[in-house]
């Protein structure tokens, strides 16, 4: 049996300001994927792609764990644009071959009345040919459990972006350092 399951989820964040604007920190797609996901689970591939390994999951008797190869593009703005471009599912060897995961999302700075927000939303969405011990199980049962298993997976990253994005941003703002060289300023990097 094929199904599909999908999720959206939006956020909206106040950007503390800090002396660096956060266009300057969104650039780094590497500092943006460890505040999205733990770096002990990411991998870089490439200058914009990561393969990210996510927590095992429990989609009713099975255990998976899913790893994304995840695209990061950064526009001079300051708007990023996420969409994978692989997966892997570890665990059932069966699901794997049967198995497809698109991710599309993109987060952007906008000034509203002198402050600035990240707005951004994510679509995730999932195909699987189910092995058939599911064949018996209702499909309105299983759709309900395969659309709240990627609302949790969209909450707990958006969760992560609230408070782990933003904690970086402004331990990165401050440790950019300003330097006076006689007339001109220059603006040293964290290391």
């Amino acid at each position: 049996m094929y199904i599909r399951f999908n999720a959206s989820q939006s956020v909206e964040i106040a950007v503390p300001e800090e002396r660096v604007p956060i266009q300057h920190y969104l650039r780094q797609p590497q500092r943006l994927v460890n505040a999205l996901v733990d770096r002990s689970r990411t991998e870089q591939l490439k200058d914009d792609c990561f393969r990210l390994k996510m927590r095992p999951l429990e989609f009713m008797m099975l255990s998976i764990q899913p790893t994304v190869d995840m695209r990061v593009r950064s526009l001079s703005d300051g708007t990023v644009n996420l969409e994978s471009v692989g997966c892997e599912i570890r665990g059932v060897e069966y699901i794997n071959d049967r198995f497809s995961l698109q991710l599309k999302g993109w987060l952007a700075p906008h000034q509203i009345g002198g402050a600035t927000f990240l707005r951004g939303t994510a679509n995730l969405e999932v195909g699987v040919e189910l092995p058939p011990p599911f064949w018996m199980t209702p499909k309105p049962i299983l759709e309900a459990t395969g659309h709240g298993l990627l609302k949790s997976v969209l909450l707990t990253v958006k969760q992560r972006l609230m408070y782990q994005l933003i904690f970086d941003y402004r331990q990165w703002a401050r440790t950019e350092t300003e330097v006076f060289l006689g007339d001109r300023p220059q603006i040293l990097p964290a290391e």
